[in-house]
């Protein structure tokens, strides 16, 4: 079986192989193919990659290239973490939102917003290649943003792409895990949009855990949403939320917190990763080791502002470990062999949230077979909610807009209506701060 990860020389690509690694079933993936632009990045994780298999007589075979029509062709599974303009986009995103006042956050508010802006156009163009080369894969996004760029891709590929996130399965071990309960035989009552989602009930042997949870203070404050969003504002909403929406709940808070900090989150990835790559190609180096060290530092400081900025703390060890290649290798064996398992994914929501039409894209738990991934029902949200996750898909419908028509128009639309943007001449000054510094974006006329 062959999967072909597109950003290939990206950072997390050795996760995702190393989970390979440990899947000894029959029918996995034989074959691994690597596409990225830089050829530099591609073998710097090739060294890894190649030290991660060591020892293992049957690893899959990996390959690189730069040419994206031969990965494409003939794959079974294509994973896509691809990243249009690399980490320095990243760092543009951040600097030019907080130079207005606003977040500049990856895949929430402005910055999310610019960086769908660069991607989706690539996505799209990608999503055509593999319904031309390979049309009976299975697209696996991990793009961010992870909801939109799904959506996007769904237009020309239907339910064959599916999104995936770890951060609702890292919440629901959390929860799962201060209440005593094994994380596996945990259902998550998880519903949302990707990044924008709440965990509003947690079942073990068909009875919800989590009012338990929200009954007890000291339990409750235990845990990293805890101590996050803090104990009343969880008793408030009845639920807990995916800690991105810490940057919706605690925006000033959290906007403050990143103009005062040294540097930004894509600031400080862009130099890490620097040093990674330099010392990754370096013959008197173990790759791997280095990757591991890097690895670590970069778990160890996720969300470090907003924890400062809520008193959180440090992260719990538990928490340091990822998971996002667990979910992946999941969702790809329950397809290939038809191995039924219930998983958090993007997909398109069909009917299961009334406030959206069929084709957009929510976060939820669906379940998973040969035929793919279908939305389990689940309630409606409630009233807060629902405003939240309207707007904001709203908001990523302008972008699509925006990216489909290269209008300037639509995508100040986009900034300006996004509940974090709360100017239009702030969204203004927005599309003029983003189209000077990303090339990706002189499309928008």
């Amino acid at each position: 079986m062959k999967l072909t990860i597109l950003g290939g020389g990206g950072f997390r690509v050795p996760l995702v192989y190393g989970a390979l690694l440990a899947d000894r079933a029959e029918g996995r993936v034989t074959e691994v193919v690597l596409h990225d632009l830089d050829e530099r990045r591609l073998y710097a994780v090739r060294r890894v990659l190649d030290e991660q298999a060591t020892g293992i007589p049957d690893a899959p075979r990996v390959t690189a290239t730069t040419d994206l029509d031969a990965a494409l062709a003939a794959a079974d599974f294509v994973f896509s973490a691809i990243r249009v303009g690399g980490l320095q986009g990243r760092a543009n995103d951040e600097r030019v939102a907080l130079a207005e006042g606003v977040l500049g956050q990856e895949t929430v508010g402005a910055g999310g917003i610019a960086y769908g802006l660069r991607t989706v156009p690539v996505a799209v163009d990608i999503a055509r290649r593999v319904a031309r080369l390979a049309p009976d894969a299975w697209v696996i996004n991990f793009t961010n943003p992870a909801g939109l760029v799904t959506e996007a891709m769904s237009r020309h590929l239907g339910d064959r792409v599916i999104g995936i996130c770890d951060s609702p399965v890292g919440l629901g071990r959390r929860i799962a895990r201060v209440l005593g309960a094994d994380p596996k035989e945990a259902f998550i009552d998880y519903v949302g949009l990707n990044h924008l989602g709440w965990v509003r009930g947690l079942r073990i042997a068909g009875r919800d855990e989590l009012p338990r949870l929200l009954a007890d203070p000291a339990l409750l404050g235990s845990f990293e949403e805890g101590k996050l969003f803090g104990v009343d504002w969880l008793r408030s909403l009845g639920a807990i939320p995916n800690e991105y929406l810490h940057y919706y709940y605690f925006n000033r808070e959290a906007v403050r917190a990143y103009q005062e900090a040294e540097q930004t989150r894509g600031a400080f990835l862009r130099d890490q990763q620097a040093r990674f790559y330099v010392e990754a190609l370096r013959a008197d180096r173990s790759a791997l080791d280095v990757w591991d060290r890097t690895r670590a530092e970069r778990e160890a400081t996720y969300m470090a502002e907003n924890r400062e900025s809520a008193g959180a703390g440090e992260r719990e060890a538990d928490d340091l470990s990822g998971g996002y290649e667990k979910v992946a290798l999941a969702l790809m064996r329950a397809i290939a062999r038809d191995e039924r398992t219930t998983l958090i994914l993007n997909v398109r929501n069909m009917n299961t949230l009334s406030a959206l039409d069929a084709d957009a894209v929510i976060e939820v738990p669906c379940l998973v077979d040969a035929n793919g991934a279908h939305p389990v029902a689940v309630a409606p949200l409630p009233p807060h909610a629902t405003g939240l996750v309207c707007s904001v898909k709203a908001v990523e419908r302008e972008v699509l807009a925006a990216a489909e028509s290269g209008s300037r128009q639509t995508a100040v639309k986009a900034f300006a209506l996004h509940p974090l943007v709360d100017s239009v001449n702030v969204a203004r000054r927005l599309v003029e701060g983003y189209t000077a510094v990303h090339p990706g974006l002189a499309y928008l006329t």
